[in-house]
């Protein structure tokens, strides 16, 4: 898929989930200039800076950890020492499967911390330093999920429709001061996060979502992004599904 080139946009961007495939993803779409500074965030510094390889662009590291929310100021105002961002992509997110959640409380606290609580954090730190500034551009990862869950992923589907919530309510709070936040809702993305998963219909990949980003970021669009496109109406007939029926969906 060709993808117009929006790199005149970005000079300094922030990749939060560093070695997201998504994330990743977006930024290859993007065609950064060669000038534009990236930055990849999060725990392990050598996948770090293995996944900045990938992208054939000069890249710096540092190290953030979702879950360590009371760090969060602090880093963001490290990382706005040097300039705050143009564009801040948070794609930090595990999917950890609801059996193992019910037996093991801790990884439901896990999942909802790293997916939800820690993207709240983060993101208001980043939102005020960009409001502050009067210009920026974030990207939220959510999910279909965020619809309307079911029953065999509901912790997860809680935490996308947590974060899918508080990007919109988000968004309006920041809407007139310059900063513009594009909400993503992928289908399944096949990925490491999905190996082993029965793909569902509209399956995209990391490179249809980045393709897509991309694409939105360029245009002044509604500010919400389906990938694929008929997602949108798939998710209107999920919320339309009576709910005795909608309990003895198996997949």
């Amino acid at each position: 898929m060709s993808v117009p080139n929006v790199s005149g946009r970005f000079s300094r961007v922030l990749l939060l989930g560093g070695t997201s495939e998504i994330g990743l993803a977006i930024l290859s779409s993007l065609r950064l200039d060669p000038g534009a500074e990236v930055i990849l965030a999060g725990r392990d510094v050598a996948r770090l800076e293995a996944a900045g390889k990938t992208l054939n662009h000069p890249v710096t590291v540092a190290r953030y950890d979702a879950m360590e929310t009371g760090a969060h100021q602090a880093f963001a105002e490290e990382i706005c020492a040097g300039g705050v961002p143009d564009l801040v992509i948070a794609a930090t997110g595990i999917l950890i499967p609801q059996q193992q959640a019910e037996r093991d409380v801790r990884l439901a606290a896990t999942m909802i911390e790293t997916n939800f609580t820690g993207h709240v954090t983060a993101l208001l730190a980043f939102g005020e330093a960009m409001r502050g500034r009067g210009s920026g551009t974030i990207v939220v990862l959510s999910s279909v999920a965020a619809v309307r869950p079911r029953k065999f992923n509901s912790v997860y589907g809680a935490t996308k429709a947590g974060l899918d919530a508080f990007a919109r309510g988000y968004a309006d709070s920041l809407h007139g001061t310059g900063v513009r936040m594009l909400l993503v809702r992928p289908g399944f993305v096949t990925g490491r996060m999905t190996q082993g998963m029965k793909p569902a219909p509209l399956a995209t990949t990391p490179e249809g979502v980045g393709a897509a980003v991309a694409s939105a970021l360029r245009g002044q669009g509604s500010g919400v992004v389906w990938v694929p496109g008929p997602l949108v109406g798939l998710a209107t007939v999920m919320k339309l599904i009576p709910r005795p029926v909608w309990r003895k969906l198996k997949s």
